[in-house]
């Protein structure tokens, strides 16, 4: 009977955590970013303890899943509505190599060293750094990586406002400031919070604005 209990749990929990899995929207474990990543974990191990301990009832493990959904849920929603919640449990995209110059600033905040660089760039079957024009450490620990010899060289749109947001990091990278964003809004008559994406390339910067999403 022992032997029955503990397959039955374990079906029902490949069956429920799937569905669970379904609403979350997550398709891969790539995808996973900080509060996803917390959730699964707590998740696999209630499903454990559930299925070690027989004598107890399922709801004690049902429950505080559903829980775990819900915040899940509502931390994914907070952080569509706000950039600022999005970076501070996501963290932003770094730039690793920059126009072929390796950002070692960028490498030791996030903690990330030459082997890591190297290993990655060797995956893309990429031989030496000097065939990289940029290479961006994305948030899911993911290197992207834009070659030289590729038809983006020199191309590579860098962003300089997300959601409202100004990306001071961007700044920094092609020599700009602020008071230089506002002056070729003022332009158009636009302010930050009136778009919702620009980006730098070929020395010019491309806006795509809050009204251009609802057309």
């Amino acid at each position: 009977m022992e032997y029955v209990t503990v397959l039955f749990r374990t079906f029902f929990f490949y069956v429920f955590i799937t569905m669970i899995y379904r609403f979350m929207g997550k398709r891969e474990i790539g995808q996973l970013g900080i509060v996803d990543l917390i959730v699964s974990i707590l998740i696999a191990e209630l499903a454990a303890v559930s299925i070690e301990q027989r004598e107890e009832s399922l709801m004690l493990s049902v429950l505080p899943i559903f829980l775990l959904l819900f915040i899940q849920m509502g931390m994914s929603f907070i952080s569509l509505k706000s950039s600022k919640i999005r970076n501070l449990f996501d963290g932003n995209p770094s730039v690793i190599i920059n126009r072929g110059k390796i950002n070692f600033k960028e490498m030791v905040k996030q903690r990330y060293n030459m082997e890591d660089l190297l290993t990655q760039l060797r995956e893309k079957h990429i031989r030496s750094i000097e065939e990289v024009d940029y290479a961006i450490l994305e948030t899911s620990g993911k290197l992207s990586v834009f070659k030289k010899d590729s038809k983006l060289f020199g191309e590579y749109p860098l962003p300089v406002i997300l959601d409202g947001q100004i990306d001071y990091d961007t700044l920094r990278q092609i020599d700009r400031n602020e008071t230089w964003i506002r002056k070729v809004l003022q332009q158009d008559n636009l302010e930050i919070q009136d778009i919702f994406y620009a980006f730098y390339r070929h020395k010019h910067l491309f806006l795509i604005r809050q009204e251009d999403l609802h057309k």
